[in-house]
């Protein structure tokens, strides 16, 4: 059996398309008929979150925790403990493709670090797009570590401890302890994922709040341009796109 799993904080506006999206990818005909069951981990959701998630007939995890990595780690606990021998995650204002599943088994690897792609950028000007862009590798072997878009064995998961209770960066956290437990990880950039460039950010120190430091670093360096005198731009490293609490 395969597992999914969406932490979701107060995702009423999104969730149904990730859940089509995912559904979508569990009837791949290349998973040759393998069960795949999906695990929402409804953490602090005082929407309609959780009614949307039941409408789809998908299994909703209530938590009261408002921690990123505490969601994950209840969702892989549950999907193991059902017998997923696969942990696929994704979130919840994002879209997988059709072969998310089936292409990061055929990689035949202990876990797999996937791309991610914005396709609406809201308010944000050119000149964000194109500084996320350039730092962007879209190439097999890139450093990119995505919670929306990530997989590993349940055996490997495990083995490394599995997700630690980090409010952010619980992503990169877990690829970190699968590379010290020796994990077989395939960076590749396809499947890729599709994500929002939302500004109201789920976890303090994820996509959202990245892209805001990266839209402050632009207008800095425009300043600076300009030739008025201005705070240096800030640097921003690229890590993990946790987003849920």
């Amino acid at each position: 059996m395969i597992g999914i799993v969406i932490p979701a904080h107060n995702e009423e506006a999104v969730i149904a398309a990730c859940l089509a999206s995912v559904q979508h990818a569990a009837a791949c005909t290349a998973l040759a008929g393998e069960q795949v069951e999906i695990f929402v981990v409804l953490d602090r959701c005082s929407d309609d979150t959780a009614a949307i998630v039941a409408a789809h007939g998908v299994v909703g995890l209530a938590l009261s925790e408002g921690n990123v990595g505490r969601a994950r780690a209840a969702g892989a606990v549950m999907a193991i403990a059902r017998g997923a021998r696969w942990v696929a995650c994704t979130d919840a204002d994002s879209v997988v493709p059709p072969d998310w599943l089936s292409a990061q088994l055929a990689y035949r690897c202990d876990a797999f670090c996937g791309i991610v792609t914005v396709h609406d950028w809201c308010d944000y000007g050119t000149a964000v797009r194109e500084t996320y862009l350039a730092g962007e590798c879209d190439r097999d072997g890139h450093p990119h570590v995505h919670g929306a878009n990530l997989g590993m064995s349940a055996a490997m998961y495990l083995r490394c401890g599995g997700f630690p209770p980090l409010a952010a960066h619980e992503d990169v956290a877990v690829v970190a302890a699968l590379v010290a437990a020796g994990a077989r990880i395939a960076r590749k950039a396809s499947p890729a994922v599709v994500t929002s460039a939302r500004r109201v950010a789920r976890a303090r120190g994820g996509f959202a709040d990245y892209l805001l430091a990266l839209e402050a670093r632009t207008r800095g360096l425009a300043v600076q341009v300009r030739g008025v005198v201005g705070p240096d731009p800030m640097p921003v490293a690229r890590t993990g796109t946790s987003r849920e609490s």
